[in-house]
Formats: structure tokens, C-alpha cells, sequence
């Protein structure tokens, strides 16, 4: 039986994003029996859902794990599942939704082992008491993707006293409250972690120019940025690991 695994991203037309993408296909692929691996787009640009589900058929796939790309629950979490199971009675082919990527505790130690690279790299001062975290997420009106947020930070607050976060856009608090909030435990150095999956324009741009504004407004200058979650042999394994799993729950593989 040839298996397909499908990743359904929300949609971006920065080639890095795309980039990154290909490379967690292509690692995924190496490290399972997977026949064919590849990405949809839930929006912005093709490949669509439909799109991704036809290439699949068409290399000759039995069976398709969907794999939902997303670190919230929420619309367009709702939207990817909606528009698959849409699809999946059309097709008489095997075909199974795993969870996303929410609510597990590896994706903290991914955010934790960017923090710690970050002081390496940097020679930052270690000393957790004089480091404030400042954990940005994208942001938006549905309230189970604020808690899966919170899920995150609460962890990292586990291992740093000082954790605080904010929202580039759709919901308080913005990234000049987040810097401000930070700001009351008189830290010597704030770390920000974009908690973004990939190098889109939200990290190259959208917070460096909310992040500079409010470093101008308090003139706080030690202020560092780590990597975003990207291509992760982690993430790798998380992906394959709810792959499994929803395959064998389902009971039709």
C-alpha cells in the first residue's frame, strides 16, 4: 500500500516560508515510509487543499495522513479540517486528520533550546533572574488559540521567573505592552521569542518595526531576539509521532 502524508499550512507567498516547508517534507519523508510527502495552503496561494489531496491520488497514494500545520486551534485550524472532511468522501481512498500541533509540551523545549542558543551565541549573562522572556505569538479572536498560547508560556515559567507575552495583532497585549510588562521586573536583558513556525513576514518585518518603536519609546537597548520554531528535527518527529497515531486510532490503515 502506498501511504501519502499531506501537511496543510494557512498560506504564504514568502519563499522562505515555502522553503522551510519543502525541507520538513523532505526530512519527514526520509525518516518514514511515506511514498510522497508534500504541503497544501489553506489560503493566499495554491497548492490548495484540493490541489494537495489530487497530487497525492495522483502519485499513486492508497491511503493520505493529513497532517493540520498550526500551533493554535481556532478558525483556520476549524477551516483546514472543515475543508478536508469536505473532500475525503469524494475520494475512495484511505484518509485520516491527525491533531496540530498544539498543546504539546516538546514544542516548549523547542522555544526553551532557541532561548538558551540565543545566550550562547550572544555570551548573554545565563542567570535566569536577570532575563526577562518575552514570548510573541500571531494573535487572534478565538480564545482557544490564546489558551494553547498560554499552555506555552506557562510552561517556559517553569524554568524562568520572569515570562511575559504579547500579540503582534487581533488581541491585547500589543508588542509595546509586552516590552512594557517586561520592563517591570527591571531586567538586565529581554530575549524575544517569535512563536511563529516559519520565516515569514510577521518575523522579518511586521515585529522588528513594533519591536524598534517600542525600544525608542522606554530606550532599552539589551534586548535580543531568538530564532523562530523553523525546521526542527523536534517538530520533525512530533509530526510523525501524531501521524502514527491518528493512523492507528482511526483503524483503517
Amino acid at each position: 500500500m502506498k501511504k501519502a502524508l499531506l501537511i496543510i499550512d494557512r498560506g504564504s507567498k514568502m519563499k522562505e516560508v515555502q522553503e522551510e516547508l519543502h525541507d520538513t517534507c523532505d526530512l519527514i519523508k526520509y525518516k518514514t515510509d511515506y511514498s510522497y510527502v508534500d504541503y497544501c495552503f489553506l489560503e493566499v496561494i495554491p497548492p490548495y487543499i484540493d490541489e494537495g489531496i489530487r497530487k497525492c491520488i495522483d502519485r499513486g497514494a492508497d491511503s493520505i495522513t493529513i497532517v493540520p500545520y498550526f500551533l493554535y486551534p481556532g478558525m483556520k485550524l476549524k477551516d483546514a479540517v472543515t475543508q478536508t472532511a469536505s473532500i475525503i468522501p469524494k475520494e475512495n481512498k484511505k484518509m485520516v486528520i491527525t491533531k496540530p500541533l498544539s498543546y504539546q509540551p516538546i514544542i516548549s523545549e523547542i522555544v526553551l533550546n532557541r532561548v538558551n542558543s540565543l545566550i550562547v551565541e550572544k555570551g548573554l549573562d545565563s542567570d535566569k533572574k536577570n532575563l526577562c522572556l518575552l514570548l510573541i505569538g500571531h494573535g487572534s479572536s478565538d480564545k482557544r488559540a490564546r489558551e494553547a498560547f498560554l499552555y506555552t508560556v506557562n510552561s517556559l515559567q517553569k524554568i524562568y521567573k520572569n515570562v511575559k507575552f504579547c500579540f503582534l495583532e487581533l488581541e491585547p497585549p500589543n508588542i509595546e505592552e509586552g516590552i512594557k510588562e517586561c520592563l517591570t521586573s527591571n531586567p538586565n536583558t529581554i530575549v524575544v521569542i517569535p512563536y511563529f513556525l516559519h520565516k515569514g513576514v510577521h518575523i522579518q518585518k511586521d515585529i522588528l518595526v513594533d519591536l524598534a518603536k517600542a525600544q525608542e519609546k522606554y530606550s532599552f537597548n539589551s534586548l535580543f531576539i531568538s530564532g523562530h520554531i523553523g525546521v526542527d528535527p523536534v517538530v520533525i518527529d512530533l509530526v510523525i509521532t501524531l501521524a502514527k497515531e491518528a493512523e492507528v486510532k482511526s483503524g483503517i490503515f
